[in-house]
């Protein structure tokens, strides 16, 4: 099971959870977390191609990070030092993202997931991150 969680950037609050198989991509949900009035979305690099996945571009800025591979394969010293900076302050901004998962794992204790089936999982999921917002 994986849960997929949508945060604002200026509260820390989670405003969208979605529970899905562990098979299943983390880019095949994005739209299920989006509300719609983001000006910007930060994602790890399992979000790749996200903006392709959501329908409406309503000029929001995508801030994907890149994966590893592809940064320690630029050769030039210069430009590779540039672009960990910035990786470094987009992982800054989606450190925000971590949060509620701390909460629900370490304080509520939710490590993991007993098989109860998806559904109620995913009710389960979704009542922690109720409650981590408090």
């Amino acid at each position: 099971m994986k849960a997929h969680i949508g945060v604002d950037e200026a509260t820390g609050l989670v405003h969208s959870v979605v529970t899905t198989a562990a098979n299943v991509g983390d880019v095949t949900q994005v739209v299920d977390l989006l509300h719609g009035k983001e000006n910007a979305v930060f994602g790890d690099a399992g979000y790749t191609g996200a903006e392709k996945h959501a329908p409406d571009k309503r000029g929001r800025k995508w801030h994907v990070a890149a994966k590893r591979s592809k940064v320690k394969a630029i050769e030039d010293e210069t430009l590779r030092a540039l672009t960990e900076q910035i990786e470094h302050i987009k992982a800054s901004i989606r450190a925000a993202v971590e949060h509620p998962f701390r909460v629900v794992k370490r304080q509520f204790g939710h490590v993991k997931a007993r098989y109860r089936g998806l559904a109620k999982n995913g009710a389960q999921m979704l009542s922690l991150f109720a409650l981590a917002n408090l």
